[in-house]
């Protein structure tokens, strides 16, 4: 293993550069690529005022903070890949988000996996991951490497209880109040399908442009905190 002091400067030169969570994570057990056996989980925080505002679908706001989300990302990504380099590693950057939707819905490798493998959060109800700092109200990206890093403890099982805000919250009604484990596949627990289809027609405005909702994300009791810590007033969400 390379010297911790490289991990440590890392993870504060990624802080220091906008990211909010910084995880590293052993994916041998689910890797595509066996060559790179290791993970970073890279979070970056969203705006708590713009998410605050999410009452009853994505706003043009939430549409501009993601797309902003995406690219601060895509450059945390390439700063961590040029260090890893210059340190001799091989590295493969996976980015934030895709531009062709895969037929089955579903990416190589999860950045939500990188993240729970990580130790940085749990899959909620809603399918996203869910840290005690900020809620939902994150996007994430992650690298692979074969140097060999000081990893977390994973998270295997979910912490959000009885709570089903997210299920009250959802206009399609996708996540099925099932907790999710890290032995579950997707549609165990949460009809993607659904959510997909309801953010293509949140795409087709004009102001929205993308595939995205919001709803989960804001109805988190988790993001909430995250946002009354911000010192902001969070507007009611229209329950479905």
């Amino acid at each position: 293993m390379i010297g911790l002091p490289f991990f440590e400067d890392l993870k504060n030169m990624l802080t220091e550069s906008g990211a909010a969570l910084v995880g590293f994570a052993d994916l041998r057990d689910v890797t595509p690529y066996p060559e790179l056996p290791y993970g970073i989980s890279i979070g970056f925080a969203l705006d708590p005022e713009i998410i605050s505002n999410i009452t009853n679908g994505p706003t043009h706001e939430y549409a501009r903070l993601y797309d902003h989300a995406n690219q601060s990302l895509w450059r945390l990504g390439i700063l961590a890949e040029e260090m890893i380099l210059s340190r001799g590693g091989r590295v493969k950057n996976l980015p934030p988000t895709i531009d062709k939707v895969p037929e089955n819905l579903r990416t190589i490798l999860p950045h939500k996996t990188v993240a729970t493998k990580s130790g940085l959060g749990w899959i909620g109800k809603c399918a996203l991951l869910v840290t005690k700092e900020y809620g939902s109200a994150l996007r994430f990206t992650s690298l692979l490497t074969d140097l060999e890093l000081p990893v977390g403890e994973p998270i295997t099982e979910s912490k959000c209880g009885e709570c089903k805000d997210c299920l009250k919250a959802c206009p399609v009604s996708a996540p099925s109040g099932k907790n999710w484990n890290s032995t579950f596949d997707r549609k165990d627990f949460f009809d993607v399908w659904k959510c997909y289809e309801k953010t293509k027609i949140e795409a087709s405005r004009p102001e929205i442009g993308k595939l995205i909702c919001g709803m989960c994300i804001a109805a988190c009791p988790y993001t909430k905190d995250y946002i009354k810590r911000s010192g902001i007033k969070q507007l009611p969400l229209n329950s479905h």
